[in-house]
């Protein structure tokens, strides 16, 4: 296929439809059906990127290989279609406007009056274009976030507008709206779906396809009403019934004939409907386990569960690979201390001391790597979960009045230590050591168990990193560094080699874990937690 057809995915009535996995779905049909499809996000707000964002406020933030921050709803792109994402995936008003504002003081606008539309417009039309004119897409699906009729969204409302004149018949709009169940009167309501495309109406844009999210079957009736106020087809309403997961959407989807539906409007081959074959496994797995852990996950942020979707998702996949339900515990690293310990991790089949910057939670996060490590019950650390493990082995094991430089500046045995290149950074944002690096794997590790090679490319954000001068003191008192950079000689693995399971890792696995493909570091984890049933 020469040209690359774009989808717009807007919502309305309120946010948390679902727009991201309805996105994600619709690409998982159109790529089971022989089509290449990648997705976008574009986020209203001005932060530059989410990557300094308080995980309350937006949850995770997810790293693509090529280093950029981004919104987790890209975590779920790539956990759907198994297919990296990057930079051009995720774009921000704040970076819209930063691009903008660096063009005109370079002079770039020859003088003119910088506005909205043409100039934001512009750059924000170039952006959505970016990944049609370099990536060799079928689809690029663009998902726009916030709701229509807020005043932060409306310039990508415009220039979806000026986009769909533009490209003709390689674009369609998808707008995704709220059918309401009132119980008083025990009726489904679509009044607020026809205010909502009012609404997009008016900004000149008519959507060709209306998802519907509902608690209850949307009935044809119901259906023809909305089409006929809504000028779409009533086979264009399609119902998104809430699901017992998030997996399940892409096949409820084809029940729907969303895709089919999209094809036919952009005049595409429909052919047969795609097995699924790969995806259906796993979902049998998922719902039909035969056995089941309960993993201990001390963080602390755990309020929000989105602040660690992607390590959950991880075990969701991990556990049906292993045919086992993994029952995650959400525990507060400051509800930790030293005398409640054994009761609040003593029932648990592991622990996993979660990612985190700053110091708040640490101790409690020091008292339950003690725990995994003294009971020997399951552990797996990462990021600052791997540091915890480094600075609670000096301090316990080596007898090392120790800490990390982010926690304590003037700590006696700095065992985990500032990245050199960080020491002169002041801008916060974007400045971590970030994206894919390689690592080399020691042979007979439980790293080299789980991956199977030695040469493997994970996905990094931290500042700080275990100081290699403790390397031999360390490995002498039984913690090796069983994972380093080829290139820097940077710690990115520890284990405990006289343990059933105990290893931390600097950079974050959970990013590359997928449907297919379940992170080997996350499946032997959760296989260790089992044997400890």
């Amino acid at each position: 296929m020469s040209n690359t057809k774009y989808i717009f995915v807007t919502g309305g009535v309120t946010s948390s439809l679902g727009k991201g996995i309805v996105s994600a779905s619709l690409a998982k049909l159109l790529q089971a059906r022989g089509y290449s499809a990648t997705i976008q996000k574009l986020d209203p707000y001005i932060n530059v990127d989410p990557g300094t964002l308080n995980p309350y406020e937006h949850g995770e933030c997810f790293v693509t290989d090529d280093g950029a921050e981004t919104d987790l709803d890209l975590g779920h792109y790539e956990r759907f279609l198994g297919v990296p994402t990057s930079q051009a995936n995720n774009i921000t008003t704040g970076r819209i406007y930063q691009s903008v504002i660096n063009k005109e003081r370079k002079g770039e606008y020859l003088g003119k009056t910088v506005q909205i539309i043409p100039h934001i417009t512009d750059e924000i039309k170039s952006r959505i274009q970016l990944l049609g004119e370099n990536g060799n897409w079928d689809f690029v699906i663009t998902e726009i976030g916030g709701t229509v009729g807020d005043i932060e969204s409306l310039p990508y409302i415009e220039s979806v507008r000026q986009l769909r004149w533009e490209l003709g018949k390689d674009s369609l709009v998808i707008h995704l709206t709220l059918i309401p169940f009132l119980a008083a009167s025990g009726e489904l309501k679509t009044k607020p779906t026809q205010h909502s495309v009012k609404k997009l109406l008016e900004y000149g844009l008519q959507p060709d396809v209306l998802v519907c999210r509902a608690e209850h079957d949307i009935p044809q009736d119901v259906r023809n009403k909305v089409a006929r106020f809504c000028n779409v087809e009533s086979e264009a309403v399609i119902a998104s019934l809430d699901a017992e997961t998030i997996y399940d959407v892409p096949l409820l989807m084809m029940e729907e004939k969303l895709d089919q539906v999209v094809l036919k409007k952009l005049d595409l081959k429909v052919g047969e409907d795609p097995a699924l074959t790969t995806w259906k496994t796993f979902l049998t797995k998922l719902k039909n386990p035969k056995n089941s852990v309960t993993i201990g996950l001390i963080g602390k942020y755990v309020e929000l569960k989105d602040s660690y979707k992607s390590i959950a998702e991880g075990f969701i996949h991990a556990g049906a690979h292993n045919e086992c339900a993994v029952q995650i515990e959400w525990i507060h690293s400051e509800s930790i201390n030293k005398e409640n310990v054994q009761e609040k991790l003593g029932h648990l089949n592991g622990v996993l001391v979660a990612p985190g910057f700053g110091e708040r939670g640490v101790d409690g996060k020091l008292v339950a790597v003690q725990y995994a490590r003294e009971s020997k019950t399951p552990f797996f650390g990462i990021c600052l979960g791997m540091q915890c493990a480094v600075v609670e082995f000096a301090q316990n094991v080596l007898g090392l009045s120790s800490s990390s430089r982010e926690h304590n500046d003037n700590t006696q045995h700095p065992v985990i230590d500032l990245m050199a290149e960080q020491k002169k950074v002041e801008d916060k944002g974007g400045t971590m050591r970030l994206g894919a690096y390689p690592c080399k794997i020691e042979e007979g590790s439980f790293a080299h168990k789980a991956y199977g090679e030695t040469e493997i490319s994970e996905r990094h954000r931290h500042r700080y990193e275990f100081n290699s001068a403790y390397k031999e003191e360390f490995a002498q008192a039984g913690m090796k560094a069983s994972g380093i950079n080829p290139e820097t000689g940077l710690v990115e693995i520890v284990e405990i080699t006289d343990h059933p399971y105990f290893i931390g890792v600097q950079f974050h696995p959970e990013y590359k874990s997928t449907v297919a493909k379940p992170h080997p570091l996350f499946i032997e984890f959760v296989k260790a937690t089992l044997e400890n049933s």
